[in-house]
């Protein structure tokens, strides 16, 4: 008989996914969209507002943990070793899909929920090449090489910064870490008169961060000791795209999984929201080259997502929450990869932009001079 407390997880699951779906699709936010707009326009507004739900969730993970409510071992953000060549690779190529869908993992999931046709050819490309990578015909080249280019961490330490500090320094630190690091993030967002003035934004990051920690909470409390050992976990929108997917095609009992149930709580959530404001409304690619332009982000975050670990959802605020070092890493990957996604779509092909700089170099106006 299927665990019950598998399939409650899953409706926890899908109700942090409703509420996520629809605060997110009310405030207008996207990871990409706030790194276009720090990159190319120097607005940091929405970037601030992740800040502030990683401020959030990183007091109130840290909290479970120090009251011994959520074991770090227990999570798969902080192992003893660190696949630092797999993370660097997949954040990257998922900084570079997400440039050329326009959106995440979670921003397509939200898209699919107002009627967007092209994200759900994103969401399905996603999930296939994401289940592909973590056990399907991609996983032996993941396992056995990029994952095994793994750093180490010194004396059993675990991979994040308050085990690995406190492994240094021969003293425990977490929580003054946590204190600390939350405590900076949120003030960095709030210190900003215009987001004072922006309640749908600050509402949406505050719910974003309350999110994460509710996610930890029910993975680590809703469980049966029975069967087996709990496995903690929180929102994260690639792994769990693939397991939709691939529940979808096989069996209703896969479908008992918090990941699965929240994927399904993003687009119900996103759908009420664009429901209650009458901006539901079909829509599909213009031509064959935005299609392929689709497909191939797709493949990029589906593969890039699982090396890296997450997106910019679980690296940024589920792993940030818990310190992992992965978390920097990867976020900083895919933010070199969402800039060079946007240097291809506006200079060309990395052919051509090789071509002008190599040009440039030359002095000469047009390569073929």
């Amino acid at each position: 008989m299927q665990n019950m407390s598998a399939w409650m997880q899953a409706l926890g699951g899908f109700a942090i996914g409703v509420i996520a779906g629809f605060a997110v699709r009310h405030a207008r936010l996207c990871t990409f969209g706030a790194i276009e707009d720090a990159l190319m326009g120097g607005d940091s507004r929405r970037l601030r507002i992740f800040g502030l739900a990683l401020g959030i969730a990183i007091l109130g993970t840290q909290a479970l943990v120090l009251g011994g409510v959520l074991d770090p071992a227990l999570v798969t953000y902080t192992p003893a070793a660190l696949p630092l060549v797999a993370i660097l690779i997949g954040s990257v190529m998922f900084g570079i899909g997400m440039a050329m869908v326009g959106t995440c993992g979670f921003g397509s999931l939200v898209r699919l929920g107002t009627g967007d046709l092209r994200s759900l050819v994103v969401v399905l490309i996603l999930g296939a090449a994401a289940y592909a990578t973590l056990r399907g015909i991609l996983a032996g080249f993941r396992i056995e090489f990029l994952e095994s280019l793994s750093l180490p961490m010194p004396d059993g330490a675990r991979a994040d910064f308050a085990s690995l500090s406190s492994q240094v320094l021969g003293i425990d630190i977490s929580a003054g870490l946590a204190v600390i690091a939350g405590t900076a993030l949120c003030w960095l967002a709030l210190r900003d008169p215009r987001l004072r003035r922006a309640p749908r934004l600050l509402s949406a990051g505050i719910v974003l961060g309350l999110l994460i920690i509710a996610g930890w909470i029910v993975t680590t409390c809703v469980v049966d000791e029975f069967a087996g050992p709990a496995k903690p976990q929180s929102l994260t929108f690639v792994s769990t795209v693939g397991k939709a997917l691939y529940a979808g095609l096989q069996s209703v009992t896969n479908f008992a999984d918090f990941g699965v149930g929240s994927v399904f709580g993003v687009v119900a959530g996103s759908w009420f929201a664009a429901w209650r404001s009458a901006e539901l409304r079909w829509e599909a690619f213009d031509d064959d080259h935005e299609m392929r332009r689709h497909l191939g982000g797709g493949v990029l975050m589906g593969v890039g997502g699982i090396l890296a670990g997450g997106c910019t959802i679980g690296q940024g605020l589920t792993a940030g929450s818990m310190l992992a070092l992965s978390a920097p890493l990867a976020i900083g990957g895919m933010i070199v990869g969402a800039r060079l996604g946007i240097a291809i779509l506006v200079d060309g092909s990395p052919r051509h932009i090789i071509q002008r700089r190599w040009a440039s170099l030359l002095g000469k106006s047009d390569p073929a001079e």
